[in-house]
């Protein structure tokens, strides 16, 4: 008897010590699958990089930091896992500042430069098809004066309308109505009053028509000129664009030959960046100043806002229609706008308090025991202010500088 009791507490003491082990082992167990889970690796230099396992910073190199996290889920899609685990709350005693409600206005400087008005362009097209004898301009730029001399044009279709003028008024002068029909048609073919009344005078008809400029202006290619060489000077040896269109050449009738912009009337055209679009309206008064007299402005209207939007530099284009009669402004010319916005009523920051992390923008709000994360949403800027639209109020006191919170290693991390 005494035997089996023994036995039996011999047994019991087994299962006991294989129980404690086993309950020991599995607590061991979770509680380093759980601290595991709380683990995770960043950068100290990079906190915005988070990583579940042991690596180097994707952007400087370096060897991550193991930082343990307790009784706390990682958000991948909320603004705290961007910055966690060092910039989610700061300690530290650091400047700040308030949102301010009020109304900004403010001077926007817009670069520019003085472009040719296309709605001032005159097309010189051939009025009858014909061979080019002698071109009197030769280069794209080149200056010419009302009434100038552009080329002559030998045109047999022309040579047997002056004939037949010249038949209808020798031998049949007293039907008006034929010789007032034919001299219009000579006309509508590109003759001058003058060079009709030579031919009456003379009887002789002239295979060779001058061509002269309806308007003073500068010579432009036409779309066909497009492929235009450089001819360089031989004398001065500065490189000119040559024309097309040379003597030789046959044109055909409506084919325009040139195309001549008046410098009279120009235009100023602006660049406006982004965010600067609303505050400009039509009829605004801006005040253009030239590198030919950066001390003398020029009193002007915003005459056109131009709706589309130049990816390459972010910013669309407003246009100033300049009278260049007294201005005498060279185009291409660097220009430089001073436009005073309308007063903008609304809630505004300093933009250093303000940092933007992608495609979101954040402040650090002030607590009683530190700083924590806020995303706002902005609208325009006025030269160092930003406008809230919202996440916080002029009730909230933020860091000054946010930048040097996100920066900063001088800080500790608090739950």
């Amino acid at each position: 008897m005494n035997r089996y009791l023994k036995y039996s507490l011999v047994v019991l003491v087994i299962l006991i010590v294989g129980f404690a082990i086993y309950y020991f082992a599995t607590k061991s167990g979770n509680n380093s699958k759980s601290l595991a889970q709380n683990e995770v690796y960043t950068c100290s230099m990079h906190p915005q990089i988070i990583r579940d396992k042991p690596g180097n910073c994707p952007i400087c190199g370096m060897t991550l930091v193991k930082k343990t996290i307790q009784n706390q889920a990682i958000e991948s899609n909320s603004i705290d896992a961007l910055l966690r685990s060092t910039d989610n709350f700061i300690v530290g005693n650091f400047q700040t500042t308030t949102a301010k409600d009020t109304t900004i206005s403010s001077e926007v400087n817009l670069p520019g430069l003085v472009a040719y008005d296309p709605n001032s362009s005159v097309n010189i097209a051939a009025r009858i098809s014909g061979r080019i004898e002698k071109m009197y301009v030769n280069y794209k730029y080149q200056k010419v004066s009302k009434g100038q001399k552009l080329f002559d044009l030998y045109s047999p279709e022309l040579l047997t309308e002056q004939q037949n003028f010249i038949y209808l008024s020798s031998n049949d002068s007293e039907n008006t109505s034929i010789i007032k029909a034919s001299k219009q048609k000579l006309l509508l073919y590109g003759m001058t009053n003058n060079q009709i009344s030579a031919l009456a005078s003379v009887k002789r008809a002239n295979p060779v028509i001058s061509i002269y400029s309806p308007a003073s202006g500068i010579i432009q290619g036409t779309e066909s000129m497009t492929k235009s060489t450089n001819v360089t000077m031989q004398n001065s040896g500065a490189t000119t664009e040559a024309l097309t269109v040379k003597e030789g050449d046959y044109i055909k009738k409506s084919e325009i030959v040139f195309k001549l912009v008046n410098t009279d009337k120009v235009w100023g055209v602006f660049n406006v960046l982004q965010g600067y679009n609303s505050l400009i309206k039509i009829n605004q008064s801006i005040n253009i100043f030239s590198e030919l007299n950066e001390n003398e402005s020029i009193a002007a209207k915003v005459n056109f806002i131009e709706t589309q939007f130049s990816a390459t530099d972010k910013s669309n284009r407003i246009r100033v229609y300049l009278n260049n009669n007294t201005l005498k402004l060279p185009i291409g010319l660097r220009l430089q706008g001073i436009l005073k916005t309308n007063p903008t009523q609304g809630t505004w920051i300093q933009k250093q308090a303000l940092v933007s992390i992608g495609n979101k923008k954040i402040v650090f709000l002030k607590l009683d025991n530190g700083f924590r994360v806020r995303e706002i949403k902005t609208g325009i800027e006025v030269n160092d202010f930003v406008q809230i639209i919202n996440g916080i109020s002029v009730k909230d006191t933020l860091a000054k500088n946010a930048q040097y919170l996100i920066d900063s290693e001088s800080f500790i991390k608090t739950e």
